[in-house]
């Protein structure tokens, strides 16, 4: 169901803004319910164009844009942000529910509603990044180039200290597979892992992309290290199941690569795992 088929019945005759009021109102309670976690910060000026977008039966997607970059800019996850836009869907598929608590589902939302919100999301995300040398302006994770600075840094530290990086870092290595995968879905892609292990690594690990289809955590080799790797791989799983276009790629190849004794040799590591 589309947004302007599903809220059809809502708008005709909105003459004085009572139904923009009672959407809103619908909006929020349903975004609360599914996990929104700082009530204050929910309404925006932008929320109130989508409302008035979807009352005078317009053009939602553009609205929808707007509201996803204004909730990048205020600090709101892309996970948080799509769940709000589910509760948005669930409140306009049931308008007979008005005084009734509808639940979001992220994966009812139509597709192309999702691609509006996160793209516009990430493009809001990524733009103060974009004249960083060490960061991929895509997803914003760090580079190749810049992660090959911190093992080097790992390296010339522990020549100076008498201990081993290998004895206390690893590299995690996530790897897709996109090759049914064609256009932006294969961007989209990469950016859900980006926000996915920025999420669970969360603690001044080195992030960083290295290719279209490969990222990499610089991590501490401790005890917690294997639950992480198996929260990465769900989240991304969870990510990618959003959009029917990437669930051939969700099962994410997740595993961890212990540093070698040289530093050269483990500057050769992540260039052969960029090509993995």
């Amino acid at each position: 169901m589309s947004v302007r088929a599903a809220d059809s019945r809502w708008h005709r005759g909105d003459a004085d803004g009572t139904h923009r009021k009672v959407l809103r109102a619908r909006w929020r309670t349903a975004s609360l319910a599914a996990g929104w976690r700082f009530p204050n910060d929910w309404g925006l000026p932008e929320v109130d164009e989508v409302c008035a977008t979807v009352v005078a039966d317009g053009e939602v997607t553009t609205a929808l844009a707007d509201l996803g970059r204004a909730r990048a800019r205020s600090g709101a996850g892309l996970d948080e942000t799509l769940t709000d836009l589910a509760a948005l869907h669930a409140v306009l598929a049931n308008p007979a529910e008005r005084g009734g608590l509808v639940a979001a589902d992220p994966d009812a939302t139509p597709a192309k509603l999702l691609r509006a919100v996160a793209l516009a999301w990430a493009d809001a995300t990524l733009g103060d990044l974009r004249d960083s040398s060490a960061t991929e302006t895509l997803t914003g994770l760090a580079t190749e180039e810049y992660l090959q600075v911190r093992i080097g840094e790992l390296y010339r530290h522990g020549r100076r200290h008498d201990v081993h990086p290998a004895d206390r870092y690893v590299l995690l290595v996530v790897t897709l597979d996109l090759s049914d995968v064609a256009g932006w879905p294969r961007l989209m892609a990469m950016i859900l892992v980006g926000d996915a292990l920025r999420r669970v690594f969360d603690g001044g690990e080195t992030l960083a992309v290295l290719g279209p289809s490969v990222a990499a955590v610089l991590a501490e080799r401790d005890a917690a290290l294997p639950a992480r790797a198996r929260e990465a791989r769900a989240l991304i799983a969870e990510r990618l199941g959003v959009d029917p276009q990437l669930h051939t790629a969700r099962r994410a190849d997740v595993r961890v690569e212990r540093l070698p004794c040289g530093e050269e040799a483990a500057r050769t590591l992540v260039r052969n795992v960029r090509r993995a």
